[in-house]
């Protein structure tokens, strides 16, 4: 197949669109955005992005994908504390709504109906901030050539947070009502109300910092370990221990290191949690002759 040789375009994520193929040659429209789903290749044509996520990208979409359950189960367990039987419930109702919210983002993202997704490759940060980049011929018209250049990574996210705030708000307050007794009028909903904050949070952080978190390639690792565990009981660590654990193993899997290795670091942190869990049950013991996670 020939090419229509044309001038390149100008900027990092400007391209051309392909028109149509007429016999074997390509024939190409001019210089602007690429559609969604498309970016530009080494000879600024637009390009239909055909690749799955990386491994980095997956991390990155697990770690968007599980800190609003991680704050959900933070603020149920903050408000309901020991004096409500229900937080359990409402723990697992909060992964129920993460989990079908993930599924659900999934199948209706391209393409739609399956269980993973094609996306383009991340190739740098400026990927990421591709309205940081217009260019302007004569400095004093842009050419406006903003796109997902990492799609889709920055999307999918929001869509994510759009389900996950759906289905709680279909299902939580009816859930809260019917099981938490033990709470006060004013209590029942408080942990409902901090999503509905931190939810809008997390969207700016997406919007703002997506390109910076998926640059870090690490996972979420508490600063103090020991004071993290303690207030959550080890209810909000595991997750990101896991998650941090496949972050900083994945380097030395790509590089050829043994999978028993990592098996063998992973058992050592898991003895580790396991003796910190009993050393604080016995200290507590021994200082109010009762064990309490707060």
């Amino acid at each position: 197949m020939t090419v229509d040789i044309q001038p390149a375009c100008l900027g990092l994520y400007c391209g051309r669109t392909v028109q149509y193929i007429n016999a074997s040659t390509e024939i190409y429209g001019d210089c602007g955005v690429c559609p969604r789903g498309q970016r530009t290749d080494g000879d600024k044509i637009c390009r239909e992005c055909t690749g799955s996520p990386g491994h980095y990208d997956w991390l990155y979409l697990g770690f968007m994908a599980m800190l609003p359950l991680v704050l959900h189960w933070f603020f149920i367990e903050w408000y309901s504390g020991k004096k409500s039987s229900s937080a359990l419930f409402q723990h697992l109702t909060a992964l129920f709504e993460c989990s079908v919210a993930a599924i659900v983002t999934l199948l209706v993202s391209d393409p739609v109906g399956f269980l993973y997704i094609r996306s383009c490759k991340v190739v740098m940060l400026s990927d990421w901030y591709t309205m940081l980049y217009n260019p302007s011929p004569d400095y004093i018209t842009t050419v406006h050539c903003t796109h997902e250049a990492v799609y889709p990574l920055y999307t999918i996210v929001f869509i994510y947070y759009a389900f996950c705030l759906v289905l709680m708000m279909l299902l939580r307050p009816l859930l809260v009502k019917k099981i938490a007794c033990g709470l006060g009028k004013s209590d029942r909903f408080k942990s409902i109300y901090a999503a509905l904050y931190f939810f809008p949070i997390l969207t700016v952080l997406q919007a703002v910092g997506g390109g910076l978190l998926w640059d870090v390639k690490r996972g979420l690792w508490p600063p103090d370990l020991e004071e993290s565990m303690r207030r959550g009981c080890l209810v909000l660590f595991p997750p990101s221990w896991a998650h941090g654990s496949v972050s900083c193993l994945l380097p030395l899997k790509e590089a050829g290191v043994d999978w028993k290795l990592m098996l063998h670091f992973s058992g050592i942190n898991l003895i580790y949690l396991f003796q910190q869990k009993y050393l604080w049950f016995q200290k507590g013991l021994k200082q109010t002759g009762k064990f309490s996670c707060s």
